[in-house]
């Protein structure tokens, strides 16, 4: 049984280059990215993949931030390139240890967003496209961003939403930025149900049915609230007097919940069994995949990978429940061929 790690972040020599490049020096989010080990060294990331046997294997993405943020949407495509391109590289030369990437969307740049897209996918062999949770604050359910979903939909490849929200996102009104990192701990949480929610009273998975999104970090917090999410929301608009929200859910071709569950959800949950657990449960063994958010942890990547495989095999699952989270969910999914 493989071990498929379909959420695991690097920053490829030529695209952290590209940045130093640009930006000169990093900051914030971005110098926390740089500083790890794993990150940029290859050699490092092959030592700690050897700790966890020649079964475990890794999906390559581009860690945080997006292009825009780093140097701006003018800029996005050209960074871009050297990402998807230096990470297709290292498919190609490590396929057993990379059986695949995805690339990263340009959504700040709607002009070039689809093209680049159809470039990863149609000319790379990308596995899917990753996109964050908000474009420079803006929702993903705007109209500029529709053919992006339009695109992922008639390919027919999955979508990985990554959480996005800075200390310019403040914890109250009275202030001007949050405080304690609590715009990471409990900010990205909130930003994936968010992005969720406005995906599901859209009505986008109506319009695109193909459409497959994997939430990192087990769904953010939809599993834990599934009261709120189902019977709570089924009062849409009883809170509400300034427009009929309850339009909203006679839209829908389905009950709301239903396309909560029609999400797919990782288990980089931090070293939580908890949380892996309540993933299962509402998504269903057939919408959870392994995934470690390696290298972000504190020994730089062997934590992570450690504590999520712990949890997973210390779950009270069926072994084809198991197998089906490290291995054959990602394999359907995914299309690999192992």
């Amino acid at each position: 049984m493989r071990k498929i790690d379909v959420f695991t972040h690097i920053w490829p020599k030529p695209y952290h280059q590209a940045i130093i490049d640009e930006v000169g020096s990093t900051t914030d989010i971005t110098r926390r990215s740089e500083a790890v080990p794993m990150m940029t060294d290859l050699d490092r990331r092959f030592e700690v993949m050897d700790m966890f046997g020649p079964d475990y294997c890794q999906i390559l993405s581009l860690a945080s931030p997006s292009f825009e943020k780093i140097v701006g949407s003018d800029k996005a495509p050209a960074l871009a390139r050297v990402g998807s391109d230096s990470m297709a590289a290292l498919v190609d030369e490590y396929p057993d240890r990379f059986p695949g990437f995805i690339g990263t969307a340009i959504m700040a740049n709607p002009e070039k967003m689809v093209a680049d897209a159809r470039r990863n996918i149609e000319e790379l062999g990308a596995l899917g496209m990753q996109i964050f949770t908000n474009v420079q604050g803006k929702p993903l359910d705007l109209p500029e961003f529709e053919p992006f979903f339009a695109y992922m939909n008639e390919v027919n490849k999955p979508v990985w939403m990554h959480p996005a929200r800075g200390a310019n996102f403040p914890d109250y009104l009275t202030e001007n930025e949050s405080d304690y990192e609590i715009w990471w701990t409990f900010g990205w949480p909130y930003e994936t149900s968010a992005a969720m929610a406005r995906m599901v009273f859209s009505g986008l998975f109506d319009r695109y049915p193909n459409l497959r999104i994997i939430t990192h970090h087990a769904g953010g917090m939809v599993p834990y609230f599934e009261g709120r999410v189902g019977a709570g929301w089924d009062q849409m608009g009883a809170r509400t007097t300034d427009r009929d929200l309850g339009a909203t859910l006679k839209k829908l071709k389905r009950p709301h919940l239903e396309y909560f569950k029609d999400f797919y959800a990782d288990t980089a949950t931090f070293g939580s069994g908890r949380a892996i657990e309540h993933a299962i449960e509402f998504f269903g063994e057939d919408r959870v995949l392994f995934a470690s958010d390696a290298p972000f942890d504190p020994e730089g990547g062997p934590m992570y990978i450690r504590d999520t495989i712990a949890r997973i095999d210390a779950l009270n699952i069926p072994q084809e429940t198991r197998q089906k989270i490290y291995q054959d969910n990602a394999v359907r999914l995914l299309g690999l061929k192992l």
